[in-house]
């Protein structure tokens, strides 16, 4: 069996046997559908201009902590040592993990688009360039997902470590604000976040503009941060896996 069937494998068995529960899916929907309802409740006008923030940010909290409870749970359980006496390699479990989580953010973001254009009349200028920054930003948050829970042991650790990473980023990202308005001494924070790249990408989707020129900046920086992401996640496995 060849690796890719394996990190298959690896996948198929995560989405049944944590990703296809009911109340995750509820839940991956329900916090950013409330979020832009209440938005659209305050301002019908221009509640939009915030829906590419708000489906970024669903990827990034839902990639990252589903693939960060996957991993602790199974490391608790006893599980993931099992997975790493198997005959795999670190890049096919990294792979197989890192798969599923994106499968889940994709899903859930793609639901909450679809809803937004059917049910609320969101454009969609550029589907591919919006597609290939659902999959980019899933990929990319899913990796920092798995980089956080492979250092701990516990549910809330890995939480706990997320959030001095997600919740800073989330404010300077142009998720709520364009990065135009944000003050100079922030911007370059901004500019080095991951999310910043895919907010922009998805902004390039929904309405054809963004605070960069074109997609080609946001999208080599987030394949970089993606990169970086791999190699980071790798590094980690491979000193903290048996931990």
């Amino acid at each position: 069996m060849s690796q890719w069937r394996r990190a298959l494998a690896i996948s198929w068995k995560d989405i049944e046997s944590y990703y296809g529960k009911p109340p995750l899916v509820t839940w991956g929907l329900l916090f950013p559908g409330v979020l832009l309802l209440s938005l659209y409740v305050k301002d019908p006008d221009t509640y939009l201009a915030i829906a590419p923030g708000v489906i970024a940010m669903t990827l990034l909290f839902g990639n990252t902590s589903m693939a960060a409870i996957v991993v602790t749970f199974e490391k608790r359980a006893g599980t993931f040592q099992r997975l790493l006496l198997a005959p795999l390699s670190m890049r096919t479990i990294i792979l197989g993990k890192a798969a599923s989580a994106s499968l889940y953010g994709i899903a859930t973001a793609l639901a909450l688009s679809l809803g937004l254009v059917f049910v609320l009349g969101m454009t969609l200028i550029n589907p591919l360039i919006f597609g290939i920054g659902l999959i980019l930003g899933a990929m990319c948050f899913s990796l920092l997902g798995l980089a956080a829970a492979v250092v701990v042991r516990e549910v809330f650790e890995a939480m706990t470590l997320m959030n001095f990473f997600r919740f800073p980023i989330l404010f300077i990202s142009g998720v709520f604000m364009p990065l135009s308005q944000l003050p100079p001494w922030l911007k370059p924070l901004a500019y080095a976040s991951p999310l910043t790249y895919v907010v922009e990408l998805l902004h390039l989707g929904v309405a054809g503009r963004s605070e960069f020129t074109g997609p080609v900046v946001p999208l080599l920086a987030t394949l970089l941060f993606l990169l970086a992401s791999w190699l980071l996640t790798e590094a980690l496995f491979r000193r903290r896996a048996w931990a």
